[in-house]
């Protein structure tokens, strides 16, 4: 089944229900979905990244309760949230991330060790991660059946020594992907294209702020 949105301030062609179409009780009702979707780690990086030796353990990532389900969020309007009906991913949004964050690090070929808190793996760095942004937006709500829709994608990472308990470095990654249409699965090809760019960044940084720290005469200080 494609599913298509092309009246996004109307009825989104049936899919998103807004305003003088029904009411977001019946996005609640939705019953057992018909498709569901996921998306893909990243496999290339630069060739200069260094070799760590150290292990790491990427947390879950946190996010507002609107982000943190397994349904595919599009705002009509800035301050408006709703859901693809009859579509979810499959798992929750934080879930998602992390498996594919660990994924990501492990196809860099640079990591000696990584996985997630719940294998008890001894960590000599956390990567902890906070999904800011994670939906489609209808880019001129004004001329919805015209507009295209674009996918907003915003992690904010901490890397966190694991023997003192300390920050040792910060950073936002954001990235913009329009949808090629309005379909469904042009959709989650821009999402799978704006964090697969997000997490292609985070992971490199990351990988060598830890380089960076972990070769300090004094790691603490």
């Amino acid at each position: 089944m494609r599913h298509r949105l092309s009246t996004p301030a109307a009825c989104l062609s049936g899919l998103l229900l807004l305003s003088g179409c029904s009411g977001l009780a019946t996005l609640a009702e939705v019953a057992t979905p018909s498709e569901l979707y996921m998306l893909s780690p990243k496999s290339t990086f630069g060739a200069n990244l260094p070799r760590l030796t150290q292990q790491i353990v990427v947390e879950e990532p946190t996010a507002t309760a609107a982000v943190s389900t397994d349904r595919i969020m599009v705002q009509p309007s800035p301050l408006r949230v709703q859901y693809f009906p009859d579509v979810r991913w499959v798992d929750r949004a934080p879930v998602i991330v992390q498996t594919l964050l660990i994924e990501s690090y492990e196809n860099s070929g640079k990591v000696a060790a990584v996985g997630r808190s719940t294998v008890s793996l001894r960590a000599d760095y956390l990567i902890v991660t906070d999904i800011r942004e994670f939906h489609a937006r209808v880019m001129s709500p004004d001329e919805p059946k015209t507009s295209p829709l674009e996918v907003q994608v915003r992690l904010n990472m901490k890397v966190i020594d694991a023997s003192f308990d300390r920050i040792i470095a910060s950073r936002s990654f954001e990235e913009f992907m329009v949808s090629q249409s309005d379909e469904i699965d042009d959709v989650i090809e821009a999402f799978d294209e704006a964090l697969g760019k997000a997490m292609r960044d985070l992971v490199e940084w990351s990988v060598r702020e830890i380089s960076a720290h972990a070769r300090r005469p004094d790691p603490e200080g």
